[in-house]
């Protein structure tokens, strides 16, 4: 796990050391264990290391391939990477380190973009063929390691973070209104956008390819997501038992390190079920876990601190388990540090995903997660109930697009934005959420193509964006996070795995605002234990009864109260703050009054709150260009 960054002068100027330096510098948090830096010319590639597999200087990047043409800058972890290594011996590789960069370049160089396919794992690199003059970009299938580009002036720059875009000496900084709007609607961004106008972030599963004598950038997608409905009858048992040895494949894949490695814990089914596959591989695993003070909280949020039902799986495992506390005050006081690392809002409230990657960063240096479970096996019935039933794909689209605005609504919009409505008022956000179906081949014919059609939604958005999230934020701590439900077997599986297996498409919950959870219990009691039923099933033999079989519940903390009352002041304040320096973009009023709701406890605005708080704190600490400054 490392950070990539680097520059081209399409002019043919030469790149300085020093420039080169500060790109590196401005990442340093994402490899503590080194830095290497080539330059040749108009090229340079910088790279920081996080050591895992083979911490010999055998590892150092960038890395070479054995004739000098190839240069890689690589961030991430091959899974299979020993499995291609005698591949790639039978044909003639000979090989000098135990790392999977080696691997992985060599697998490049032998097979060109065609090696993506080949590779399980998480990545995300840039490739300069010196002959050729072109630079090769890619990220995984699933976008777990993220990758951002610009081009200014005459400027072709990228890195795993923005900050090593703008690091370069007279990088432009100018706020994207458009991709703004789109944060205020899905509270995400779909597109490829990013706050600043020039630094686009490349898409997951997706390679990019510069060619500096022509000056021409393409970018070409080579893998997508497909959820179908299998046509003929299938047999529960066998796709139960399938799942549990792929679920032990894909944990067993992911503890090749040569650094000690733990594993989140929830008491969820996702966390659990990946915590007991860890421990009979490893003895004295150790497990983290973040509750909360409750003592402002009331209805379901009391429900929201997990430390006991995960205390029960740590003892039913016999796991080395830490845990620690969040209140209030920890949510004021990681706002900075945590706006710094995510560099953008994306999604809700993260802070304590920030706590936990902190936790985790004081024991071990890699951490397994749960994320990916619902996303791939149904784990939110309530979102998909409601379109189940859709006409059409418009039909469908009308209702899901009104579901996933989950800041503000169309109307709403309009107010909070009127200073600057004539710049952003052809951004239809409709479009952009239609637009994400474009490439999901599905007929529509029944109620379970509208549920695989939005399991798709959520892997490209959602799921993407919890990646994004929790790659900053790990990588804040020197932390590497692996997600064994992204193993390529086990996603093919899941998205072949027929619906009636991950959710009971007879009994549907009613609507459910999800910035309300006071509802929560309420609405889903007649589904609380549905969702997922198929992972439930395989992992009855790996966890308690009362794990197994319990509710669906997110990783939250009771911030609606927290906002209402501990942190009243707080909000207040920094509210106050982005509705007057920043009016020449938003609605003073319109601020005000949004938040009032919440306030006063006319409305749940929580998601809305926590996205002023970090859109406040994001424009008062980076330095926009004149053009694209909230105070013109």
């Amino acid at each position: 796990m490392c950070g990539v960054t680097g520059v081209i002068d399409l002019r043919g100027a030469p790149v300085p050391m020093r420039a080169l330096q500060l790109m590196t510098e401005a990442i340093a948090h994402r490899g503590p264990d080194g830095e290497g830096h080539w330059i040749k010319d108009n090229v340079g590639i910088g790279h920081r290391r996080l050591s895992i597999i083979d911490p010999s200087d055998a590892g150092r990047q960038p890395m070479f391939d054995k004739q000098g043409r190839y240069v890689l800058a690589y961030n991430g972890e091959l899974y299979n990477y020993m499995e291609l290594k005698k591949e790639l011996e039978h044909i003639g590789h000979n090989f000098v380190s135990q790392t999977d960069t080696e691997v992985f370049l060599t697998a490049l160089v032998q097979w060109g973009t065609k090696a993506l396919f080949r590779f399980n794992g998480m990545f995300a690199f840039a490739l300069w063929d010196q002959k050729e003059q072109k630079l090769l970009l890619a990220r995984d299938r699933y976008g777990v390691k993220p990758l951002y580009y610009a081009i200014q002036g005459n400027t072709f720059s990228f890195g795993s973070e923005q900050k090593a875009i703008t690091a370069y000496p007279g990088f432009s900084k100018t706020l994207d209104k458009a991709a703004l709007l789109q944060y205020f609607t899905f509270q995400n961004i779909f597109t490829n956008q990013t706050l600043i106008e020039d630094i686009k972030l490349l898409p997951a599963g997706h390679f990019g390819l510069l060619d500096v004598s022509s000056g021409s950038w393409m970018t070409e997608q080579y893998w997508d997501y497909h959820f179908s409905q299998p046509k003929h009858a299938v047999d529960e048992r066998e796709y139960t038992e399938e799942l549990s040895r792929l679920m032990d494949q894909a944990v067993s894949r992911q503890l090749i390190s040569d650094v000690e490695l733990g594993s989140y814990l929830s008491g969820g089914i996702d966390s659990g079920s990946i915590s007991a596959l860890a421990s009979k591989k490893l003895s004295n695993l150790k497990t983290f876990t973040i509750g909360f003070d409750l003592k402002s909280a009331s209805g379901p949020e009391l429900d929201y601190d997990e430390r006991k039902p995960a205390m029960a799986v740590s003892r039913a495992l016999n796991t080395d388990h830490r845990e620690m506390i969040l209140g209030a005050a920890d949510m004021e006081r990681s706002l900075p540090a945590l706006v710094h690392h995510l560099e953008e809002p994306r999604l809700g409230q993260s802070y304590p995903n920030y706590y936990a990657a902190k936790l985790a960063s004081e024991h071990v240096k890699v951490v397994l997660s749960g994320t990916g479970g619902d996303e791939l096996f149904g784990g939110y019935p309530w979102r998909y109930f409601q379109t189940a039933s859709s006409k059409n794909f418009e039909h469908y689209v009308d209702e899901y697009y009104l579901y996933w605005q989950r800041l503000v609504s169309n109307s709403e919009l309009r107010n909070l934005f009127s200073p600057v409505w004539e710049e952003v008022k052809d951004v239809w956000t409709r479009d952009i959420f239609s637009e994400v179906f474009s490439r999901h081949e599905n007929e529509l014919d029944s109620p379970e193509d509208f549920v695989n059609h939005s399991l798709y939604f959520e892997a490209k958005t959602f799921l993407h964006g919890l990646f994004v999230v929790e790659d900053k934020l790990s990588m804040a701590h020197g932390l590497e996070t692996r997600v064994p439900f992204m193993d390529n077997d086990l996603v093919e599986f899941a998205m072949a795995c027929p619906v009636g297996m991950k959710l009971d498409l007879g009994v549907g919950p009613g609507r459910l605002d999800e910035n309300d959870l006071s509802k929560k219990a309420e609405t889903l009691s007649p589904q609380a234990k549905n969702g997922k039923l198929i992972l439930r099933r395989s992992s009855e033999k790996l966890l308690p009864k009362a794990i197994f079989e319990a509710k669906k519940q997110g990783f939250s903390a009771p911030d609606a109260s927290w906002f209402r009352e501990e942190s009243s002041n707080f909000v207040k304040k920094k509210t106050d703050s982005l509705a007057e320096k920043n009016n020449s973009i938003f609605c003073r009023p319109s601020i005000k009054n949004l938040t009032s709701e919440h306030l006063l406890g006319n409305r749940n605005r929580r998601l809305l709150i926590w996205s002023f708080l970090s859109v406040e704190n994001y424009l008062e600490n980076t330095v926009l260009s004149e053009r694209g400054s909230a105070n013109k």
